[in-house]
């Protein structure tokens, strides 16, 4: 089992430093420390456990350091900054594993990017090495790159003519899409194995600076603390510490503080139920801080990214999540109101942040999601999200024959743009393609419980059956997703989730995920004479060369 919980005490392969408002994130790999056995992490290439500590490095940075204004991304290895994937690890691993490693980076490079452009904490990269393939696109998520100029370091994504596969954490769309580099000067880029280096890849846009060794460290401090001056993050004040989630498994049950999962194999489906919280939040900033990571709202989303995780990668056969939820609608709207009322405050403002970055990972993870809403459901604002974003959704009308009265839900202002999805939508305006100003008038029922009826003519959930259809359409719609092909509904499910327009992170996923799922697959990659199993073996490829 794949273990997405740590903490820098554990880490093998990152080493945190702090001075002042500049963290310094170094790159160290433990070469004979991968995740699995069969290979090793030479020359800082990296498998999903080095991504793991970063991302879990990348998550403290915004939650227990608010005096840090900027983080550098650096290496510690002499003349290589990182070489990328490791080659050996992705030629020994299933296809599913492949997949989701891409994946998991490709979400780690977003939240880095997320954390410039919303957390005021700024990333620069001072590439003291060569940067190849993987190593380069850690580079590019960014947002500002200093090459040092020895002779020898150098930017590549050699991906193509070495192993027949594309970069795999969104390099090609940054190239175009974020830097600005040219086709064809990106054309030649990626089809060429040496890379390129000095002064041409500052012309090419591919680094922001090319900096003199004997300067290198001088610039890049001053570069950090210039960014770290633009920050608003607050100078004097304590950051909450991210304790690791309790969990439990069990065979058919994971548990957690907040969240229960149970899992019918026969289905292939998970019921995923969420908790709201037991009592009124705290009205003093102060008292909310001390709460820390037992604060609901961010307690609860530290489990629910940990069981997406957890689910995503070690139970690829539960193909269904049904979300439920158990509580007070009243208290989630309460949680909800101190979230907005308090936004601009650092520690408030990561937690509406990490939600975003939570229901993102959700709605590109894939699984069917099916909501219900029932009478005991407390499907407010944020937890109202996952309803909106769901493939399916069933709303109970009316009550069950033994009573407890009726399914509502509630929209909070939370669901008017503080939680957008990838397409740069909010999942409201995803409902309402054909006029999105249509949504604006949603807003005169913030706070109102809405019933089944209301809510479907509001466009918030799919079916509204009654107490006599309820358990029958909810139990053909579950089992009806285990009697389709897996790969088709994936496919289908991705395709109809991000209505309207492209954003950089849709087009990686989009676009990017779905090609190199397929290459992937394909024999001049992974078959017995590709690129990928041949590569370091002396021997060389051999193509199939029709066009598909």
């Amino acid at each position: 089992m794949i273990d997405f919980r740590t903490d820098p005490t554990h880490y093998k392969h990152w080493k945190l430093d702090f001075d002042g408002p500049v963290a310094t994130l170094s790159m160290d790999v433990d070469e004979g420390a991968g995740l699995a056995p069969g290979y090793e992490l030479k020359l800082n290439s990296y498998d999903l456990g080095v991504d793991i500590e970063l991302y879990d490095a990348v998550q403290r940075l915004r939650f227990e350091h608010p005096e840090v204004g900027a983080v550098v991304i650096t290496s510690l290895k002499d003349r290589v900054f990182c070489a990328g994937a490791n080659i050996r690890m992705l030629g020994k691993s299933s296809h599913i594993h492949k997949v989701n490693f891409c994946k998991f980076t490709n979400e780690t490079r977003n939240a880095i990017e997320d954390a410039t452009a919303h957390s005021g904490q700024t990333y620069l990269c001072a590439v003291n090495g060569t940067a190849a393939g993987g190593g380069y696109e850690l580079a590019l998520a960014t947002d500002y790159i200093m090459l040092i100029d020895d002779g020898s370091a150098s930017v590549s994504l050699p991906e193509i003519p070495l192993l027949a596969v594309l970069p795999g954490t969104g390099g090609l769309t940054r190239l175009v899409d974020k830097r600005k580099v040219r086709h064809d000067h990106a054309d030649f880029f990626c089809t060429t194995e040496e890379g390129v280096r000095g002064k041409r890849a500052e012309q090419w846009r591919l680094v922001d600076e090319v900096v003199p060794k004997s300067k290198f460290r001088d610039v890049v401090r001053a570069r950090a603390l210039a960014a770290a001056q633009r920050s608003d993050r607050p100078q004097d004040v304590q950051g909450v510490t991210l304790t690791p989630p309790a969990r439990e498994i069990g065979s058919d049950e994971i548990r957690y503080s907040h969240l229960r999962a149970h899992i019918d194999r026969d289905k292939g489906s998970v019921s995923v139920i969420l908790d709201g919280p037991q009592s009124v939040p705290l009205q003093e900033l102060d008292g909310i801080v001390a709460q820390g990571a037992e604060f609901w709202p961010l307690a609860l989303v530290r489990e629910l990214d940990d069981l997406i995780l957890h689910l995503r990668t070690n139970e690829p056969e539960l193909g269904t999540l049904v979300f439920q939820s158990r509580g007070d609608i009243a208290l989630v709207q309460a949680y909800d109101q101190c979230l907005t009322a308090n936004e601009r405050h650092w520690f408030i403002r990561e937690i509406i942040l990490y939600w975003k970055r939570t229901l993102k990972r959700l709605d590109v993870t894939s699984r069917s999601i099916v909501a219900l809403v029932e009478p005991d459901s407390c499907f407010a604002g944020t937890l109202l999200e996952i309803v909106l974003g769901a493939d399916r959704s069933y709303m109970l009308d009316g009550e069950f024959e033994h009573g407890g009265g009726a399914a509502m839900v509630r929209l909070t202002p939370m669901n008017f743009g503080r939680l957008r999805a990838i397409n740069g939508l909010t999942r409201l305006q995803s409902k309402y393609m054909e006029d999105l100003s249509a949504v604006e008038a949603l807003r005169s029922v913030i706070g109102e419980d809405l019933s089944a009826p209301e809510a479907e003519e509001k466009r918030l959930v799919t079916f509204v059956p009654d107490d006599i259809d309820w358990e029958d359409e909810v139990r053909i719609a579950i089992e009806e997703r285990t009697s389709f092909s897996p790969d088709a509904l994936t496919g289908m499910e991705a395709s109809l989730r991000f209505a309207g327009p492209e954003t950089l992170e849709s087009k990686i996923f989009g676009r990017l995920s779905t090609w190199q799922n397929w290459i992937f697959q394909r024999p001049n990659a992974v078959g017995e004479k590709g690129a990928l199993q041949r590569y370091g073996t002396g021997l060389k490829a051999q193509y199939d060369r029709k066009r598909v």
